[in-house]
């Protein structure tokens, strides 16, 4: 009987990883529709790019109150990664933080420094959902945000408060058990925020407390499970997408276009310098993109890394003009059209 809730979670593992490879193999293939291009060169500057654009989050920095608490809900994100391991290793062979043992003391700071993390989080969490909904900043309002991308915006900030909130209540319901000396309940962690949650349940008797860890416990890593696949069908798949997304950026100097032979021909021919008699009945190749076929592979990718911030509309001339013209819906329809193309 033991072993029920091991299994369980096990199932629910692969259950979660089994929808989650299943949508990168449908991205894969969405992607794999492009034109192909190559971006393999100077593999050590791209790396380089990876790290300091996807890692160190370098472009936030022209913004830096909304760059700092993005970092940090980054940070979160690559926290609860960590956490979820020991969780996992946990659920399936039903042990109770097992680092604990091998970290030592190095354990607890790393869980104090997690907590702490939690409540910048939760802190930055607030602070972006009121920058959309309250003071409504106006490229978030713009016509193409309406409808669904603005609940994904806002579901990704309750996803994520959620996430924390729980992680907090765990630890404080967890910290009491290890009080009381509860079987299988070792000291483990330090706890400066959760810690401030024990009055909630220091009433609560020690089956009562084990109940609502437990609780805790397995609604935490279940939404974390649900978020995870989530991602796919919401703008913060760039979470996952940056890394390729800045390794296979163009790296040529910005304003750089290439050379198209066919049009450099046709322009020779306009001012009376090309060949006329040399031509052939080849039909030229397609200049500019009506599809998602018309397009490179890395382009496709570059649009389900779109984050939605709206920034390239905000400075976009034409549409400071009053065109209708707007960059991020371009992003954001590329994303939908090979959506529909790779359903079909």
């Amino acid at each position: 009987m033991d072993l029920l809730p091991n299994l369980l979670f096990s199932f629910i593992l692969i259950l979660t990883f089994s929808f989650f490879l299943r949508n990168i193999y449908k991205l894969y293939k969405n992607i794999s529709l492009g034109k192909s291009v190559h971006r393999t060169d100077n593999k050590k500057k791209r790396i380089l790019n990876m790290i300091r654009i996807a890692f160190g989050q370098s472009k936030m920095g022209t913004k830096p109150i909304a760059g700092i608490l993005h970092s940090i809900v980054y940070i979160g994100f690559v926290i609860i990664n960590i956490e979820l391991l020991e969780i996992v290793i946990d659920g399936i062979i039903g042990t109770h933080r097992i680092f604990a043992e091998y970290l030592g003391e190095l354990y607890n700071y790393l869980i104090g420094s997690f907590e702490i993390l939690a409540l910048l989080v939760l802190i930055s969490v607030v602070f972006f959902w009121i920058r959309r909904n309250i003071l409504k900043i106006e490229r978030f309002w713009k016509p193409e945000m309406k409808n669904w991308p603005k609940k994904d915006a806002d579901l990704i900030l309750y996803f994520e408060f959620i996430i924390m909130i729980l992680f907090l209540l765990m630890n404080s319901t967890d910290s009491l058990l290890q009080d009381n000396n509860y079987e299988g309940y070792i000291k483990a962690g330090f706890f400066p925020i959760s810690d401030f949650l024990k009055p909630l349940f220091v009433s609560f008797d020690i089956n009562s407390l084990f109940i609502l860890e437990r609780l805790f416990w397995w609604t935490h890593i279940i939404f974390i499970f649900i978020f995870l696949n989530y991602l796919y069908y919401s703008k913060h798949l760039h979470i996952l997408i940056a890394f390729p997304n800045t390794y296979y950026a163009n790296l040529n100097i910005k304003g750089k276009f290439g050379i198209d032979k066919n049009i450099t021909k046709e322009v020779k021919l306009m001012l009376g310098i090309g060949d006329s008699n040399n031509q052939n009945n080849k039909v030229p190749d397609k200049f500019g993109a009506s599809d998602v076929f018309d397009l490179n592979w890395v382009q496709l990718m570059n649009s389900y890394s779109c984050t939605e911030c709206g920034r390239c509309t905000s400075v976009c001339p034409a549409n400071l003009t009053g065109k209708i013209l707007s960059p991020r819906k371009i992003m954001m329809d590329t994303r939908d059209r090979l959506e529909e193309v790779g359903s079909n």
